[in-house]
């Protein structure tokens, strides 16, 4: 595989990450249901897969970067088995609305085990680690990604801040925090 071809596929995972993480603010804003904090660990999973793979744009593929992608999806995939635990039970009904069938935490499962799966093939093509990493110039879609990716991680940030405040998250938000507490 070559380091171009490499470099594009990055940017690719992270578009597509962003999209997935889109998706989950349009489930939080306008189908009204706030995440609860491992929902945002899940979220900050993906952004740190992302990361990893933006590294990969920026310096040239590195074990390193896909290091960071495949520790971040492992947590990832942690954090939303356990989810998944709490609400196993029959008659739960769960957190959240599903969608497809099948509730976010289990879609992100799904995310992360993609990203393990294609992690772990990726790493299996030596040859796109030959050219030593270095700073390169970065194609339209690779702007795309980062200006992409730095949207969605900014307003994940807002989004945590508002719901949460400056303490800690609720274990069952209802209402954004901080703009109770500004009202108050």
């Amino acid at each position: 595989m070559r380091t171009e071809f490499a470099r594009n596929l990055n940017a690719i995972a992270v578009i597509l990450l962003c999209g997935v993480l889109g998706g989950a603010f349009f489930v939080q804003f306008v189908g009204q249901e706030i995440p609860c904090p491992l929902c945002l660990l899940q979220r900050i999973a993906m952004i740190g897969i992302a990361a990893g793979a933006l590294l990969n744009v920026r310096f040239g593929p590195s074990p390193s970067g896909y290091g960071l992608s495949l520790l971040s999806a492992l947590f990832g995939a942690c954090v939303s088995s356990r989810q998944i635990l709490l609400h196993i039970l029959p008659g739960d009904p769960g957190y959240g609305t599903p969608v497809l069938g099948m509730h976010l935490y289990s879609w992100a499962l799904v995310v992360f085990g993609i990203a393990i799966l294609l992690g772990s093939i990726i790493l299996m093509f030596p040859t796109q680690f030959r050219e030593p990493p270095r700073v390169r110039p970065l194609r339209p879609l690779h702007r795309f990604a980062f200006v992409l990716l730095l949207t969605i991680a900014s307003a994940n940030m807002v989004a945590t801040l508002l719901e949460c405040g400056l303490g800690f998250c609720p274990a069952n938000p209802e209402a954004y925090r901080l703009i109770e507490d500004l009202r108050r």
